[in-house]
């Protein structure tokens, strides 16, 4: 499973990839495990038309994440996500997770 957040100030963020040990996704689809830290955050209109790409850490093996979601969502099967991937976004103050479909 891909899992990527985009909220970059974000404690467990390590270049787009998530180390929380676990994550869950709130019924209003916001992700519990966020904990603002103490890194900047990183401006995506710096990099978005140059040749250089952003950094990203290798994806990590979903066997070693928990995933539990309680949002009424397509991808919530007995409180579990089983999403192929979820992508948290980074555009409004709270984290917000973007795989998010409606049942």
């Amino acid at each position: 499973m891909d899992i990527r957040c985009r909220k970059t100030k974000c404690f467990y963020n390590d270049k787009y990839t998530c180390r929380a040990k676990e994550i869950l996704i709130k019924t209003n689809t916001e992700c519990d495990r966020y904990e603002k830290g103490d890194k900047p955050a990183v401006d995506k209109t710096k990099w978005m038309f140059t040749d250089s790409p952003p950094e990203y850490a290798p994806q990590r093996d979903s066997a070693t994440l928990q995933i539990d979601c309680k949002a009424k969502c397509l991808f919530n099967e007995n409180g579990k996500c089983v999403a192929n991937g979820i992508t948290i976004n980074d555009l409004k103050e709270k984290p917000l997770c973007v795989t998010f479909l409606h049942e």
